[in-house]
């Protein structure tokens, strides 16, 4: 008796098309932050791709600048206590491994990122669109210091700086 074997010839198909969507969308979480108001491949200065935040167009383990928890801020692939640059409570950033209302360096307010615990006007280090970052409290396109290509956690604002 013979088996015969049906194969669907769509399924090699299938297969593929699930492979170039899996690739797709890993390709696409990443982020690149570019130098003033460009998206030119060649001024891309940082990528993030989810936690880590690497120099230029890179993602070699080698390139780690920042490792990210959405708590913590750590210093290159560390995740140690030592390593903690900045913490984040979602409105402050913080110094080191404090919530200590004396080592707040910025204050966000869903637009600026203030120096210090302040939102005084004259106090935004820059102003945050989702798309480009401007120089201090102003969205003028002659004041764009980076452009952003994807979504960014607001504790690299002050990595930028």
């Amino acid at each position: 008796m013979k088996l015969k074997l049906y194969t669907n010839p769509w399924r090699g198909r299938i297969l593929c098309l699930l492979a170039m969507l899996a690739l797709a969308v890993s390709v696409s979480a990443q982020t690149h932050v570019y130098k003033g108001n460009s998206t030119w491949s060649s001024e891309i200065i940082a990528t993030w791709d989810g936690m880590y935040y690497y120099k230029g167009n890179s993602t070699w383990s080698s390139d780690v600048l920042f490792t990210w928890d959405g708590k913590h801020l750590y210093k290159g692939r560390g995740k140690w206590s030592s390593d903690i640059l900045l913490t984040w409570d979602g409105k402050h950033l913080y110094r080191g491994n404090s919530t200590w209302s004396s080592d707040i360096i910025a204050t966000w307010d869903g637009r600026h990122l203030y120096r210090g615990n302040s939102t005084w006007s004259s106090d935004a280090l820059v102003t945050y669109d989702g798309k480009h970052v401007y120089k201090g409290n102003s969205t003028w396109s002659s004041d764009v210091l980076y452009s952003v290509k994807g979504s960014l956690p607001i504790v690299f604002l002050m990595i930028l700086l």
